[in-house]
């Protein structure tokens, strides 16, 4: 009796079908809830645009955000808005409205806006608890990157790091890091779990070739809850670059640390005590930047670089809550201003070393300090040039 063997062509086709009988089909399972709870959410994704002046001419930013009250408030990325002249909030179905900064922590790069009227079909993230996230959830942004918006990114949690454990800047920020692409337009845009929870702000990617590679990051939502809805975090609506070393002695700083005004937005409490900006593009010590404008001596009878970023920012909010990251030993070397008291135009004891006033003539330079109090009492200080500061200036 002659056995029958089995063909190989048949043998092959009988396993492959018991293999796709016992494979769980996960990964279509999971394409499709990504699209069903992108589309649930969408709605609540909004595309900031701002809009400044600088020394070049009026400069367009465009970022995302995310809409958490029904009375129009959104969250969004601080370095988005920071010293924005204006700014609106373009919703899905196309309605635009004009919105204002009202809470902004350039250190933890968040910032709350308030539209000035509603929206007509508000749509509310849900904010999820970003401390129960673990490193391999998989996640998903939306955003407008280069400007096309809603635009749907997904991938995993890769890392997350504790406050001032990346940078020196942006100290305060708690951080996801994720494979999720985060390209120039993402920033302020929400990344959501899989339950449709927002869980982190975009904030940004680093990148060699300038385009995304995989290295995202992402503001844990608690913490930006605890910064812009408890603490209230004070928006100076300013950007100042802190001067110390040989760039404080070439500008002829009367105390090891300032800060340099670089831009004020309009209508800030930073533009309603009067600082002014900074306007005359030069190259100090190596160091391009801008001068011409105020430079900060002391905000509050503290004086910078004495006390720490947290207590001044206490001082400022009038907050007593504990600090979101306590460094005992740090120095207040970032730009804070205090806000202008109701019905006056001026700030309380903001002492300046104000109006850098730079002359140029035969291939030197020469600069001039005079020194003021704004809000209570006054002070006047003339400061005489240092001459030779072995820090070289030139003017661009």
């Amino acid at each position: 009796m002659r056995r029958l063997r089995p063909r190989p062509r048949l043998l092959s086709l009988h396993l492959l079908v018991l293999l796709l009988l016992f494979l769980p089909p996960t990964d279509c399972r999971a394409q499709e809830r990504v699209g069903e709870v992108f589309r649930r959410v969408n709605p609540s994704v909004v595309i900031i645009r701002a809009r400044w002046k600088e020394v070049t001419g009026r400069v367009s930013e465009v970022g995302s955000g995310f809409l958490i009250s029904a009375d129009g408030k959104i969250i969004t990325a601080a370095h988005v808005v920071q010293t924005a002249d204006e700014i609106t909030a373009e919703f899905l179905g196309g309605e635009t409205i004009t919105a204002k900064v009202v809470s902004s922590e350039p250190e933890a790069d968040v910032a709350l806006l308030e539209l000035e009227r509603p929206p007509a079909q508000p749509i509310l993230a849900r904010m999820g608890d970003s401390d129960t996230v673990q490193v391999g959830d998989q996640v998903f942004i939306i955003g407008a990157p280069y400007g096309i918006g809603h635009t749907l990114s997904v991938g995993y949690v890769s890392a997350r790091y504790k406050p001032n454990t990346v940078y020196g800047t942006m100290s305060l920020a708690e951080f996801f890091q994720t494979d999720a692409a985060i390209n120039p337009g993402n920033s302020g845009g929400p990344m959501f779990n899989m339950a449709g929870e927002v869980i982190g702000v975009a904030s940004h990617n680093i990148s060699k070739s300038g385009g995304f590679e995989g290295l995202g990051f992402v503001v844990t939502i608690n913490l930006a809850k605890r910064i812009l809805l408890e603490q209230k975090s004070f928006w100076s609506g300013m950007a100042g670059l802190v001067v110390q070393g040989n760039l404080a002695k070439a500008l002829n700083v009367p105390q090891p640390y300032g800060i340099l005004v670089q831009q004020v937005a309009a209508n800030s409490p930073s533009a309603l005590i009067g600082l002014k900006p900074s306007t005359i593009p030069a190259t100090i010590d190596g160091k391009a930047l801008l001068v011409g404008g105020d430079i900060l001596l002391s905000v509050l009878d503290m004086r910078i670089g004495d006390s720490s970023y947290e207590e001044i920012q206490e001082r400022l909010t009038g907050s007593r809550s504990t600090p979101i990251h306590a460094r005992p030993h740090a120095r207040a070397t970032r730009p804070v201003v205090p806000a202008p008291a109701k019905g006056s135009r001026t700030g309380p004891r903001l002492r300046l070393a104000s109006r850098i006033a730079w002359t140029t003539g035969s291939g030197m330079a020469s600069h001039r300090l005079s020194g003021c109090e704004r809000g209570k009492g006054s002070m006047k200080q003339s400061v005489v040039p240092r001459g030779r500061t072995g820090a070289p200036v030139s003017f661009r």
